[in-house]
């Protein structure tokens, strides 16, 4: 089968395909044969910043082709979709049992990739701000595939204002053609909100911060990091919150079960619309890299085996 790995860390020209065997599943696990990959923020910062080479990761869907032992509420001929944590790129990939949610009938992989993971983390990231009707909502990274669903929440959550964040002002239509009032840019993200849902941290945690309105709540759910002054918090009297949602996946099984049901039910009624950016062969994966690293997708990008 192809694969997509690297033997160096570095930018998206250390990525490179082999011929290698088909893996096989171990106990709790199920293999796939792959019809999508969704290429992830945290797997192409890894690819560069990591002090060695890791496993690429990320979400894939497609049809189950063997179960490992013990796996139970699914057979061979599934269509199923979760986040896979090493050698996601590839034309079979293994997947943990418990991680893994059934792709209804009608639903195609590049959907099941837009949708499932990124929404379950933008879910997450509008639960654990425990927002009210009528507050104001900034979200940052918001052309992402995790911002573009956040902005959708919002909106459906009952937010006055929601406001997108984005890197370049060409994303501006985009943005607002999924919900969004306004449209700021990262060097000044204007304010005061309620509710800011930050999927970029680094640099932009402290002005982030500095945007909160008195008792406002920031989400953290980025790979960025960031650092943030006790003092800022205290001046507002506002809360900084991390999300997780592996910690969910893990820790709350039956919510996490719960949150994939509501997404399709959501999607189907037309309350969320997952973006695509592009579909990518395999073997570009690369390129898909290169579309995310220099901040120009709008929605997901997803690799096609």
């Amino acid at each position: 089968m192809l694969r997509i790995r690297h033997e160096v860390n570095g930018g998206p020209e250390v990525l490179f395909a082999e011929e290698v065997d088909r893996p096989e599943p171990g106990a709790g696990e199920v293999l796939v044969r792959v019809e999508a990959v969704g290429v992830t923020l945290p797997t192409v910062r890894k690819l560069r910043g990591s002090a060695e080479p890791v496993p690429l990761g990320g979400e894939v869907a497609g049809e189950i082709v063997a179960l490992g032992a013990g796996v139970t509420g699914f057979g061979v001929g599934d269509r199923v979709t979760g986040l896979c944590f090493a050698d996601a790129y590839a034309e079979f990939a293994v997947l943990n049992g418990a991680m893994a949610s059934r792709v209804p009938d009608g639903a195609t992989a590049v959907d099941a990739v837009a949708l499932v993971r990124s929404g379950l983390v933008a879910r997450g990231a509008h639960e654990a701000a425990r927002p009210e009707p009528g507050e104001s909502v900034l979200v940052t990274a918001a052309a992402s595939a995790v911002g573009t669903l956040a902005l959708q929440y919002a909106r459906a959550g009952g937010a006055s204002r929601v406001v997108a964040a984005v890197s370049s002002a060409d994303k501006a239509d985009f943005v607002r053609s999924l919900g969004a009032d306004e449209v700021v840019h990262y060097g000044d993200l204007g304010g005061p909100y309620d509710v800011i849902l930050d999927g970029v941290g680094g640099e932009l945690l402290g002005p982030a911060v500095r945007a909160l309105a008195t008792g406002g709540r920031l989400v953290a759910f980025s790979s960025g990091g960031g650092t943030v002054e006790a003092y800022e918090l205290l001046l507002r009297g506002a809360s900084l919150i991390g999300f997780q949602m592996r910690a969910v996946a893990t820790g709350r099984p039956e919510l996490y079960r719960r949150w994939q049901r509501e997404l399709w039910r959501l999607r189907d009624a037309g309350t969320l619309r997952p973006a695509v950016h592009g579909e990518f062969p395999l073997r570009d994966a690369a390129r898909a890299h290169a579309v995310i690293e220099r901040r120009r997708n709008l929605g997901k990008v997803v690799l096609v085996p």
